[in-house]
C-alpha cells in the first residue's frame, strides 16, 4: 500500500463506509441485532480513532496503547519505563480512570488536536477526573518516535471503564498487553489477544510478576497457549516479581522490556513496520465485519417486510369484510332497516310500486321533505351503522396483527413497547363519524350534479335533494346477501323502490352509476380509515428498519475499501 498515493482514495473510501455505517438503522429486534450494533459501534470507532488518523499522517509517533486486566501493573510499568510517575498506580480499583498519553515534548503536537480519538477531551494539568478525558503528558525521557498510551482495565467492574479500554486498543499501533503470572489464563485477556489477532494489530504481551523458579514453566505453558490460539508469533517478555523502589521497577527486572522498547525507539525502519502490519490488518478486516453487519441490514430488511405483511393481511382482510357488508346489505340491518321502514312502509307500498310508480314517489317526497326528524334519524341511523362495521373489522385487524407480531421476536419488541395495540385507536369512532357525514353530503353533490339539466331538475324538486340523496344511499346497500327472512322483503322493497323512483327521475343507466360511485366513495374513505389504523403499526417498523438500498450500499463501500486496501 502507497500511502502518498492512494491514502486520498482511501480516506474517502473509509468515510463514506463510516458514513453509510452510522446512518444504516438497526432498531429491530432480529437475532444478530445486538452483535452487529456493537460491530458497527466498533468498526466506526477505529476508523475515527485509528485508519483515517494513520493514514492521514504516515510520520506521526508510533502509538502504543498498554492494556491489561485490573492490578495487571500496567501503570507501575509504563512510570517504570519513562521513569518517573506519569500514571497513577495503586491498590485502589479501579486506578487507572482516564487513559494517559505519555510522549516526547515535541511531539506533543501529534496528540493535542482530535486527530486522534477525536470524541476524548484534552488536558495537560493534574490528572484528568473525567474518564472521556486524554492526559497527556511530555516527558524528555520518552524516545521521540514512540507514545504510551495508559488504558482503564479491560475487565473494569466499571462498564464505561471497559468501553473505553476496548476503543483505546482500537486506536493502537500496537499493543502492550500486560498480564501476570497468576492470571495469564483469564478468560477476558484471552478474548482482546483475539480481536487484535482478528485485526491483525501488532501485539507484544508482557508476563508480569513471575514467582521465583516458575518462570520456565509459566513461560513454557503462556506460549503453548499463544500458539493454540493463532497467537504463536506473538512477542513474549517477561518481568520477575520483585520489590518496587519509590513506585518503580528495578531495572534489573525490566531489562528484557527496557531493551525492546530502546530497541523500538531507536529503529524507524522497525516502527514502520509495526505500523504498516497493523495498519494493513486493521483495513483487511474491515470487510468481514462490515459484511455481518450488512447480513443484519438484510435480516432486517426482511423483518420489515415480514412485519408490515402481517399488518397488511390483517388490514387487507378488515377492507374486505366491509365492502362485502356494503355489497352484501349487511348495513342495512337495525336501526337503518328499522327507520328506513318506518319511512316507506313495505307491503301497502310494494303493491303501489307495480301500478304507481309516481304514487310511490310523492309518498316518499312528503315524508322525507316535509319531515325533518326521518331524515335525520335515517343519517345517523347510517352513520352508526357503517361505524359499527368499521370498528368491528378494524378490531379484528388489531389483533391479528398484534397475534402475529407476538411470534416474531422483532414484533414481540416493537409491541412492548406500544401496549395496546391489540384494539383501535380512541379516536376511530369519531373519524368514522366524519368520513361518513362528509359521503353523506358527497351524495347529496352527486344527486345536485346528476340533476342539473331543466327536464330532471324538475323531476327531482318533485322529490327533493334529500330524498333522492338518501335514496340513492339506501340502495348502495340494499341487496338481498346477507339478509334472511323478513327482512328480505323490507331491503328487497327499498332495492325496488330506490330503483323505480331515482329511475323515474334520472333513467336507469344514471341510477346505477350514482349508486356505484356512492359505493366506491364510501369504500374510499373506508380505506383512509383503515390506513390511519395501520400507520399505527407501520410507524412503529419504519423509523427502526434500515432504508431501502442500505445493504447495496455497504456492499459498494466495503469492495471500495478492499480495492484500495
Amino acid at each position: 500500500m502507497s500511502a502518498s498515493s492512494e491514502a486520498p482514495s482511501i480516506v474517502q473510501a473509509l468515510i463514506r463506509l463510516r458514513d453509510d455505517l452510522i446512518g444504516v438503522e438497526l432498531g429491530l429486534e432480529v437475532p444478530s441485532a445486538d452483535t452487529a450494533r456493537n460491530v458497527r459501534q466498533e468498526i466506526v470507532a477505529q476508523i475515527d480513532d485509528y485508519l483515517l488518523p494513520r493514514l492521514r499522517d504516515m510520520d506521526a509517533p508510533l502509538l502504543m496503547v498498554v492494556g491489561g486486566s485490573t492490578g495487571a501493573g500496567k501503570s507501575t510499568l509504563i512510570n517504570s519505563l519513562v521513569g518517573a510517575t506519569v500514571s497513577p498506580a495503586g491498590v485502589l480499583r479501579p486506578t487507572t480512570r482516564a487513559p494517559v498519553l505519555v510522549c516526547n515534548p515535541p511531539e506533543m503536537r501529534w496528540f493535542e488536536d482530535d486527530r486522534v480519538l477525536p470524541s476524548l477531551a484534552r488536558t495537560t494539568g493534574d490528572h484528568a477526573t473525567s474518564a472521556r478525558t486524554l492526559q497527556l503528558v511530555a516527558v524528555d525521557s520518552v524516545p521521540a518516535g514512540v507514545a504510551l498510551l495508559d488504558a482503564p482495565d479491560i475487565d473494569s467492574v466499571v462498564e464505561a471503564n471497559r468501553e473505553l479500554a476496548s476503543q483505546l486498543l482500537a486506536a493502537a499501533d500496537s499493543w502492550l498487553f500486560v498480564t501476570t503470572a497468576a492470571r495469564y489464563a483469564d478468560a477476558v485477556p484471552w478474548h482482546l489477544l483475539h480481536t487484535a489477532r482478528d485485526r491483525g494489530t501488532a501485539v507484544l504481551v508482557v508476563l508480569n510478576r513471575i514467582p521465583p523458579r516458575a518462570e520456565e514453566e509459566v513461560v513454557a505453558h503462556l506460549r503453548e497457549m499463544l500458539e493454540e490460539q493463532g497467537l504463536a508469533d506473538t512477542n513474549l517478555l517477561t518481568v520477575p516479581e520483585t520489590a518496587l523502589e519509590d513506585g518503580l521497577l528495578p531495572g534489573a527486572a525490566l531489562v528484557s522490556v527496557r531493551g525492546w522498547f530502546d530497541g523500538l525507539a531507536a529503529d524507524a525502519r522497525s516502527r514502520g513496520a509495526l505500523v504498516r502490519q497493523t495498519l494493513s490488518g486493521a483495513l483487511a478486516s474491515l470487510s468481514p465485519r462490515a459484511r455481518s453487519v450488512q447480513q443484519t441490514v438484510k435480516e432486517q430488511a426482511i423483518a420489515r417486510t415480514e412485519l408490515l405483511d402481517a399488518a397488511d393481511d390483517a388490514y387487507d382482510q378488515a377492507r374486505e369484510q366491509i365492502d362485502d357488508a356494503v355489497r352484501s346489505g349487511t348495513l342495512l340491518r337495525g336501526e337503518v332497516l328499522a327507520r328506513w321502514h318506518d319511512v316507506v312502509g313495505t307491503g301497502d307500498l310494494m303493491r303501489a310500486l307495480e301500478t304507481r310508480v309516481g304514487w310511490a314517489r310523492d309518498r316518499l317526497r312528503s315524508i322525507l321533505t316535509g319531515s325533518p326528524t326521518a331524515d335525520a334519524e335515517i343519517r345517523i341511523a347510517v352513520r352508526s351503522s357503517v361505524d359499527a362495521v368499521v370498528q368491528a373489522a378494524a378490531d379484528r385487524a388489531a389483533e391479528r396483527t398484534v397475534r402475529l407480531w407476538e411470534q416474531h421476536p422483532a414484533g414481540r419488541a416493537l409491541l412492548a413497547r406500544a401496549p395496546g395495540l391489540d384494539a383501535t385507536s380512541p379516536d376511530l369512532g369519531e373519524a368514522t363519524a366524519d368520513e361518513v357525514r362528509a359521503w353523506q353530503r358527497h351524495v347529496l353533490d352527486l344527486v345536485r350534479e346528476e340533476g342539473r339539466n331543466k327536464r330532471t331538475a324538475a323531476r327531482l324538486a318533485s322529490l327533493g335533494v334529500n330524498g333522492a340523496g338518501l335514496t340513492v344511499m339506501i340502495a348502495a346497500f340494499a341487496s338481498t346477501g346477507g339478509l334472511t327472512g323478513a327482512e328480505i322483503a323490507v331491503a328487497g322493497g327499498t332495492s325496488a323502490l330506490g330503483q323505480k323512483v331515482l329511475e323515474a327521475i334520472f333513467g336507469d343507466q344514471a341510477v346505477r352509476t350514482l349508486a356505484e360511485r356512492a359505493r366506491r366513495d364510501l369504500l374510499a374513505r373506508v380505506d383512509r380509515l383503515l390506513e390511519s389504523e395501520i400507520r399505527r403499526f407501520w410507524d412503529l417498523v419504519e423509523p427502526l428498519a434500515p432504508a431501502a438500498g442500505s445493504a447495496e450500499r455497504l456492499e459498494d463501500d466495503v469492495q471500495a475499501v478492499g480495492r484500495l486496501a
